[in-house]
């Protein structure tokens, strides 16, 4: 065994020396302090270390190799690499610590000639360098773990992800997010956002959050002013939760808000017996007015039956985004409208659709005029990116979240904040604020 000596302003610095020198597979001998911190000059610690002949050997004809790439499995095993330095520089930073803890510096083992005692050493001033070594090393292992979730993460078209990305990309991509808008967020960041904010994965997150929510286009829901009056139509695909949300809607604004309104309902789903019973028994319950409507032509003398309302509701028949004859009816309906009152047609949606049904259903119903959008059901999916992805593509703002079965808890205001929570961490209802 031969013995080496390194030497730095502090352990932590030597020790850092060593390892770049030697590795890990070292023996340390002693440490001491050869030179006191003063105010002109830094302190000198030394590092005394063992090692074999063949290490020395074997490092320097590796050191020789030219270097080359790493596969995805080498890489791997790389990671686990850092976690045993890190396993490694946590046990050194234990024997130091011990040896500051005593009132005499203890030798773990002496210089082959023993001709020299040396001084206790205080090291305690200098454990945050190795705290700081040994967080960043941590925070590595995460970053090269997640760089290699799959073999086409590398890259983005023409874009290289760097690595304190790679944990970003990977859930966004997974949660459904087109990759145009995956990239075009990518580029932002990159171009806007400090060096020094690139130092780890939470930073990072941190800022692609304050993105996202500047991206997802928000209706605010604002109070009604008499004498304004608001009537609002809910079309969509079948069983997407239109009834429900009108339910939902109706209660909001007769008894959550700062002002209880009277709201009004009609009904153009006489279709499905089922719909129509279910809403009047929510009349009922909070003693709201009803219409039904058959034919375009009354659709007219319901709204002037319900004038004496602030707000109202309309329930329409489910409609496939291919059966062109329902929506159609419903575009009568709207045209037939001569009183004063201004249509909002909202599309409902449930959110657990793929980023191709959504299409097609909005580009459907779109020939009705769509103003804004409802998701229901975010309690029953985890790809939130799609929902961010099919905003971003039709510009249209979303007004209502609907985030569980309840009557009416589980409707909310659409909020930007929590859309982009859901997506990078998963829905939970307990967080909506």
């Amino acid at each position: 065994m031969k013995l080496l000596t390194f030497s730095g302003e502090s352990p932590a610095q030597a020790l850092k020396k060593v390892k770049e020198e030697l590795g890990d597979e070292v023996i340390v001998h002693e440490t001491r302090q050869v030179r006191k911190k003063t105010i002109n000059q830094a302190g000198l610690y030394e590092v005394i270390v063992g090692v074999e002949e063949e290490q020395i050997a074997q490092k320097k004809s590796a050191q020789a190799l030219p270097a080359k790439e790493y596969t995805r499995k080498e890489a791997v095993a790389k990671s686990e690499d850092v976690l045993l330095s890190i396993s490694k520089a946590a046990r050194q930073f234990n024997e130091i610590n011990s040896m500051a803890s005593s009132d005499t510096a203890v030798k773990t083992r002496r210089m082959v000639n023993e001709e020299e005692l040396f001084p206790p050493v205080n090291h305690k001033e200098d454990f945050s360098d190795l705290k700081d070594e040994i967080s960043k090393l941590t925070d590595k292992v995460k970053l090269i773990q997640n760089m290699f979730w799959e073999d086409k993460s590398s890259s983005l078209n023409d874009l290289p992800i760097p690595p304190e990305f790679a944990e970003i990309y990977k859930v966004s991509r997974m949660s459904g997010m087109n990759d145009d808008h995956l990239e075009k967020i990518m580029r932002l960041t990159l171009e806007h956002m400090p060096l020094r904010m690139r130092e780890n994965s939470v930073t990072v997150k941190r800022y692609f959050q304050t993105l996202l929510r500047k991206m997802v286009p928000v209706r605010a829901e604002m109070p009604l002013r008499p004498p304004a009056k608001k009537v609002m139509m809910l079309v969509g695909p079948t069983g997407v939760g239109k009834t429900t949300s009108v339910a939902k809607l109706a209660a909001r604004y007769s008894y959550l808000m700062d002002k209880k309104y009277k709201v009004g309902l009609i009904v153009l789903d006489t279709f499905r017996i089922g719909a129509v019973e279910q809403l009047m028994q929510y009349a009922r319950m909070m003693k709201l007015g009803i219409e039904t409507v058959v034919d375009p032509p009354e659709f007219t003398q319901a709204l002037n039956a319900l004038s004496y309302c602030d707000y109202i509701l309309i329930d329409t028949m489910g409609s496939s985004p291919y059966d062109q004859e329902k929506i159609n009816k419903l575009f009568d309906c709207i045209q037939s409208n001569d009183t004063q009152f201004q249509i909002d047609n909202v599309l409902v949606l449930p959110s657990h659709l793929n980023y191709e049904d959504m299409m097609a259903a909005y580009e459907k119903f779109s020939y009705l005029g769509i103003d804004t959008v409802m998701f229901t059901k975010l309690d029953e999916t985890k790809g939130f990116g799609t929902i961010f992805s099919f905003l971003n593509d039709i510009d249209k703002p979303v007004s209502y979240f609907s985030i569980g079965q309840e009557v009416p808890e589980d409707l909310k205001v659409a909020n930007s904040d929590y859309l982009v929570d859901c997506l990078l961490n998963g829905f939970d209802k307990a967080n909506y604020e």
